[in-house]
């Protein structure tokens, strides 16, 4: 089989893994971490965070055409293709953030490392597009749900201690839900 070939066989493959690594994540986020190989290329984690992505832009579209979101379609269909582009451009914005953080709580991986757990924590992406139709508690749960998960990632693979990495984005967490509660807040105003 010639490289070509074998590379969009491998392209295939990982597609077809997007469910079941996503449902790992979501359902035992420690043993997955703990087990997730920690190199492998930028590839596998990029196609991963691109497609929950695509779902997770999807997701509000159908819920503005069945008229559980007060979005609008067009910003649904805009969502569609906007996040998978935004997710894969700033994933890689994420992943440096993150790794800085690690490596000041004391990791030795690597940024490929850093990435690799940031995009598998992108997993609850199409959750928590559901989840942000509960105006103000949407996006806490949300953002509270990514710490326990960078918490996770912190422990399992970047080897930080437990109460350094809950204390550490314990407090990042709870910048950024106050940050989303008065956005929602002021966005709400100016709608009403």
């Amino acid at each position: 089989m010639n490289t070509e070939n074998q590379e969009a066989l491998d392209i295939k493959n990982e597609f077809s893994q997007i469910p079941k690594t996503a449902i790992k994540v979501i359902t035992s986020p420690a043993a997955f971490f703990r087990q997730m190989p920690k190199t492998g290329g930028f590839l596998p984690s990029l196609i991963f965070m691109i497609a929950v992505g695509f779902v997770g832009g999807f997701i509000p579209t159908v819920l503005s055409l069945i008229g559980l979101s007060s979005e609008g379609i067009l910003p649904g269909l805009a969502a569609i293709v906007l996040m998978p582009v935004m997710v894969g451009i700033l994933g890689f914005v994420g992943a440096a953030i993150l790794f800085v953080i690690w490596k000041i709580l004391g990791s030795g991986q690597s940024f490929e490392t850093a990435y690799r757990g940031m995009a598998f924590c992108s997993a609850i992406t199409p959750i928590t597009a559901f989840i942000d139709l509960f105006p103000y508690i949407g996006g806490i749960v949300g953002i509270a749900w990514m710490m326990f998960l960078l918490v996770t990632v912190s422990i399992e693979v970047h080897e930080i201690k437990p109460k350094t990495a809950w204390v550490s984005f314990g407090i990042i967490g709870l910048i950024l839900a106050m940050t989303s509660f008065s956005a929602e807040m002021a966005g709400r105003k100016i709608t009403t």
